[in-house]
């Protein structure tokens, strides 16, 4: 991968939302407690397709803005996105993270 695309992706996690966002969809969506201990993820969350309107609540932001910021990562390479009727689902791209772990390494 070119220094230019990891500067796009270094770039694009450098942001605190998007970094959480991205986490959430590498992760995987979890609850968190009144404790603030992750619990289960929601079944219709689990593997590698998130649900979009989880984000919102997850995140406590508007629809607008988690939609600014899957389009950031999306840009960047982190994550490929697909919207299904109203719905979006997201991914991440395994090769963008390979790529970072390699330059990390």
């Amino acid at each position: 991968m070119k220094q230019s695309n990891l500067a796009d992706i270094f770039k694009a996690l450098s942001n605190p939302q998007r970094l959480v966002l991205f986490e959430l969809i590498y992760r995987g969506f979890k609850k968190r407690g009144k404790s603030g201990v992750a619990e289960e993820a929601e079944p219709c969350c689990r593997g590698v397709e998130k649900a979009f309107t989880f984000a919102c609540g997850c995140l406590k932001l508007s629809r607008s803005t988690i939609s600014h910021h899957l389009k950031e990562l999306q840009n960047a390479g982190l994550i490929v996105c697909v919207r299904r009727g109203q719905s979006h689902y997201c991914e991440v791209n395994a090769k963008a993270v390979e790529a970072v772990r390699s330059f990390l390494k």
